[in-house]
């Protein structure tokens, strides 16, 4: 009896298995990795995610017999190296993951292979675990001289192209300035507000920071305070928090994974026991501490209480409204807002709860645009692969040009270029060639502006 076509069921995922000897088996992960790229073959509905599966098709297609078997199997790595572990094949488009028999998980099939990769070594190994330091590298870059120097360097054409040769990170490749007023060491202080908890929502919130609010964009999670200061909801920032460790796993770094993991959970734990809410400002932190973590340790206790602690800002403010606990006062109009929904907020099937809020606003038009932007986090900004970044991120990149209510409802350009995922706004920034300079701000940082805070 043949398998049926596709499945109705919602997706299931099973726990990642990589502390047994055998995920680092490598001919054991090439056995699998052939058996889902002959599925593949046969599907193609994936074709326009990403760059693994135009390689693979090609592959395919270039082979002597047009299978699997005409593809040489050290090639594999050629779409390994693609894929940077957003998720969107097998949450929105891949019909035979679990719980179909064919048992297909594609992402975590590369994280596998990632993980082998890195274990063996790689000619990039010094620089993908350079660029993947991020806590290590903002503590070091916050130093006042060493900021100034940094973020003056990144400007320079021939700074930048010295770093191409000697770090890999492509001269044309937009990076992110650092601070010396870190968010964790200059956050406001919560009033004294009584706790409020709703039927859906829970009344106080633990911030985990992220390294990026922390050491590049504070303004951020500043303005993450203002809100909850204005909706009279008591916050604390979360101590001594380590990275959450997304970098590490896009890369295969596991045991860094683990290590940060629990540098991190008892504390968190601790705080989602105590009643808090634990929200992060960058969707691919939350997707760890939701997703992957929770795989990498399915019988950990503190995993799985800070799994159902952690929020997404915006999916907490929709739960505060449906409380009715949410304030409404706004004071300013956004105008045209073109928004971009991360790939890594997609994944965590909380439905479009940013749209949703920046749509309860006066005066706001939002133009959302559903699709990968191309950065993913460092892989983006690497020389090998930052052109084909852009390539993915072009029918973004247009999309977001042309706001349908702009110019009186004939088009053109918005006001305003968000994304949940900094990152991805400032890679949309680039890709727009001049027409969104200066216009990027992230939703939560409109928030507040629209509260008029």
């Amino acid at each position: 009896m043949t398998a049926r076509e596709g499945s109705l069921e919602a997706p299931t995922r099973h726990p990642i298995d990589w502390q047994n000897p055998e995920f680092y088996n490598e001919e054991a992960c090439f056995d699998e990795l052939e058996r889902i790229f002959d599925i593949c073959h046969g599907c193609r509905r994936c074709v326009s995610l990403c760059g693994s599966f135009p390689t693979l098709f090609d592959l395919l297609d270039a082979g002597e017999s047009g299978e699997i078997d005409g593809v040489d199997k050290k090639d594999y790595w050629k779409v390994v190296d693609q894929c940077y572990l957003c998720d969107v094949c097998y949450l929105t488009k891949c019909p035979y993951v679990p719980p179909h028999p064919w048992n297909l998980d594609f992402p975590h099939t590369m994280l596998r292979a990632k993980a082998i990769q890195f274990k063996h070594g790689s000619p990039t190994k010094f620089r993908d675990t350079t660029l993947s330091n991020t806590a290590a590298n903002g503590k070091l870059a916050s130093i006042p001289v060493v900021a100034q120097t940094v973020n003056a360097l990144s400007k320079v054409k021939a700074a930048r192209a010295i770093g191409e040769k000697v770090m890999g990170v492509h001269k044309d490749a937009w990076v992110p300035e650092f601070t010396t007023k870190v968010f964790e060491k200059n956050a406001k202080v919560s009033a004294g507000f009584p706790v409020k908890n709703g039927d859906r929502s829970k009344g106080k919130v633990a911030i985990y920071t992220t390294c990026y609010v922390n050491w590049n964009e504070p303004g951020i999670g500043h303005d993450l305070v203002k809100v909850l200061q204005h909706n009279e909801i008591p916050y604390v920032v979360v101590e001594k928090q380590a990275c959450c460790g997304m970098p590490k796993l896009e890369l295969g770094d596991l045991d860094s994974v683990a290590s940060l993991a629990k540098e991190n959970l008892p504390r968190l734990a601790a705080l989602a026991r105590e009643g808090y809410s634990i929200m992060t400002p960058i969707p691919s932190c939350t997707l760890m501490f939701k997703q992957e973590i929770p795989l990498m340790f399915p019988n950990d206790p503190d995993a799985q209480a800070v799994k159902a602690a952690m929020v997404d800002p915006f999916e907490y403010f929709q739960l505060r409204r449906k409380d009715g606990l949410l304030k409404t006062d706004f004071k300013e109009e956004l105008g045209n807002v073109s928004y971009h929904i991360s790939c890594h907020l997609r994944v965590q099937n909380v439905g479009q709860k940013t749209r949703e809020t920046l749509e309860m606003i006066p005066g706001t038009a939002v133009n959302t645009v559903e699709r990968c932007s191309g950065h993913a986090g460092t892989w983006g900004v690497k020389k090998e692969f930052h052109e084909m970044a852009m390539k993915i991120g072009r029918p973004v990149f247009r999309q977001m040009a042309e706001h349908p209510k702009a110019n009186g409802g004939q088009g053109g350009d918005p006001d305003v270029i968000a994304s949940d995922c900094q990152l991805a706004g400032h890679h949309i920034e680039q890709g727009m060639a001049g027409k969104a300079d200066g216009k990027v701000e992230h939703p939560l940082s409109l928030l507040a502006r629209a509260y008029g805070l």
